[in-house]
């Protein structure tokens, strides 16, 4: 990588969706899709940052629509900043403009394939496309196609809710810079009335490339949770923030607004 150039950041990690007690505001995802004919939509804003560079992605917005029983499609335009540290210590990798614009754009397919029972968890997988639709050149995008392909499985106990699994990020070409790496992650939360949900979860990634802030492996302990504004689940205040346990320093945050609406199933009242 030459000097005085902006880090090109995967956004792998911060790039998630699901329905609106599992997945963002937390790293981790879940298995479950939304209810076939109900939809979401949040907007929102994250950010990842090591101590070579920080990455930001808001305003965004995410769109999920369940198209199918056990299936859900997913889309996430998002608005990315590249924010070097400027650290004369760390130079020439933290050296570089700040930039913004638009980021690669998400797409996705949520599909569960076991149904939860009493005895069996929940199982299904959330491959995600990555559109190289971010600037390659300013260190918006990764300039060719990438994809998330993990496997989730929750269950749930009363209150409690856990899930967790992992996967691959893999881009469909040789990118100078970047590299195919492993994410993992567990998630443990509880529901606190009507109102309040809480969570913490604990998240691996591998180690990114050498063009991205996250060059080696981290481990992360999250913590964060959903407010339920009507005390239920139509619009809900959703909020996270974590850092390393281990491996590379590295800090997450996530803030965003949920809406969920569609057809009421019979039980719904």
């Amino acid at each position: 990588m030459k000097s005085f150039t902006p880090l090109y950041p995967v956004f792998a990690i911060f790039l998630g969706s699901a329905i609106g007690l599992a997945g963002p505001p937390f790293q981790t995802d879940d298995p479950e899709p939304i209810e076939y004919k109900n939809y979401e939509f949040y907007t929102f804003a994250n950010s990842d940052g090591t101590g070579v560079e920080t990455d930001t992605v808001g305003p965004a917005v995410e769109f999920n629509w369940g198209a199918l029983p056990n299936v859900h499609l997913h889309i996430i335009i998002p608005a990315a900043g590249i924010l070097p540290a400027n650290k004369v210590s760390l130079a020439p990798i933290s050296i570089g403009p700040r930039t913004y614009g638009l980021g690669d754009i998400e797409t996705g397919i949520k599909y569960r394939f076991v149904q939860e029972t009493k005895h069996m968890p929940m199982i299904g997988t959330f491959t995600m496309i990555e559109i190289p639709t971010g600037n390659f050149d300013r260190g918006l995008g990764v300039g060719k196609t990438w994809f998330k392909v993990p496997l989730w499985v929750q269950k749930s106990f009363g209150p409690w809710t856990t899930y967790g699994g992992g996967g691959e990020t893999i881009i469909s070409e040789k990118v100078p810079g970047y590299r195919n790496f492993p994410y993992a992650g567990w998630l443990v939360q509880r529901s606190l009335g009507k109102k309040l949900t809480l969570g913490t979860e604990a998240f691996y990634h591998g180690p990114e490339g050498a063009a991205t802030p996250q060059t080696k492996w981290a481990t992360l302990l999250d913590l964060g949770g959903y407010y339920k504004f009507h005390g239920d689940d139509s619009f809900q205040l959703l909020f996270c923030y974590g850092h390393t346990i281990a491996g590379q320093t590295e800090t997450y945050a996530y803030l965003g607004l949920y809406w969920t609406w569609g057809e009421k199933k019979p039980d719904d009242d």
